[in-house]
């Protein structure tokens, strides 16, 4: 009778522990892997990144981003054809990088003819990147940098501080690859990370908001007929999913472990010190 009780005991402290761990283990890697909203991960690629199509975009993460009407006086503003669009980012030892991705069926490059329009793309950031500038374009206080891709071959760096102040810099400093296949536009721009100057400097450890705009040409958007996203940001800082919460999670995670089986080798002690 003692030996029943006792073995039973034991099977019941055994099964709880692995209960604990196979949570934990469920658990912990979904944390560390989980993403707060609007953040886009920066990986890491080599020289060719200027390219859609290299090798080392795959390993980068992709995130969705939903796209709406930009607020605008132009007839049929409201009426904009791309939904969303797969910003991916990354850098290597002197560049930041941004891909660009959406579906669009047909690439509109001449802008020959009086209704002929380009398929286009930008990327917005604060000029300031300690403060969150209005998404129109930015403001007064706060300006934005705009790298700016169309389909007829253009590539512009522009800054503004409100709608109807977009003024080109006078040498860009942004260069840009595209490639449209299978229904789809790649654009991906590069610059280099640290600038001045009125530039968005981009070497700082820490996180830089962005938006995206994308103009389907086809279907007559330009200027303020586009569609746009909310503002998101590079996770370029030391921030939640950086190596020390991790070790925080997977800390707290051993220490749950550890005060199971303690708790549980101590039930098994008193169970077989009561059938005694």
């Amino acid at each position: 009778m003692t030996e029943t009780t006792g073995s039973d005991g034991s099977w019941l402290a055994v099964a709880a522990l692995v209960v604990v761990a196979v949570a934990v283990a469920a658990v912990v890697p979904s944390l560390t892997s989980a993403r707060p909203a609007n953040e886009v991960p920066v990986g890491d690629v080599g020289a060719n990144a200027t390219n859609p199509t290299a090798e080392s975009w795959t390993s980068v993460p992709s995130v969705e981003m939903a796209l709406a009407s930009a607020p605008s006086g132009l007839p049929e503003a409201g009426n904009v054809s791309v939904n969303h669009a797969r910003v991916r980012a990354a850098t290597n030892d002197s560049h930041v990088f941004v891909r660009v991705s959406w579906d669009d069926a047909t690439a509109d490059r001449n802008v020959s003819g009086p209704r002929a329009f380009a398929d286009a793309v930008a990327v917005q950031f604060p000029e300031n990147e300690s403060a969150r500038p209005p998404i129109a374009m930015g403001g007064t206080d706060n300006r934005v940098n705009v790298w700016y891709w169309t389909g007829d071959g253009r590539t512009e760096e522009l800054l503004a501080g409100g709608a109807g102040t977009t003024t080109p810099f006078e040498r860009s400093s942004v260069v840009s690859e595209a490639v449209h296949e299978n229904g789809e536009w790649h654009v991906t721009f590069a610059r280099e990370a640290a600038a001045a100057g009125n530039r968005t400097d981009l070497s700082a450890e820490q996180d830089i908001d962005l938006s995206v705009a994308v103009w389907n040409g086809s279907h007559h958007e330009r200027a303020g007929r586009k569609a746009v996203s909310e503002w998101h940001y590079l996770a370029m800082g030391p921030g939640p999913q950086g190596p020390p919460y991790e070790t925080i999670l997977w800390t707290v995670a051993g220490l749950a472990i550890l005060f199971a089986t303690v708790v549980t080798i101590e039930g098994v002690r008193r169970t077989r010190g009561e059938a005694a």
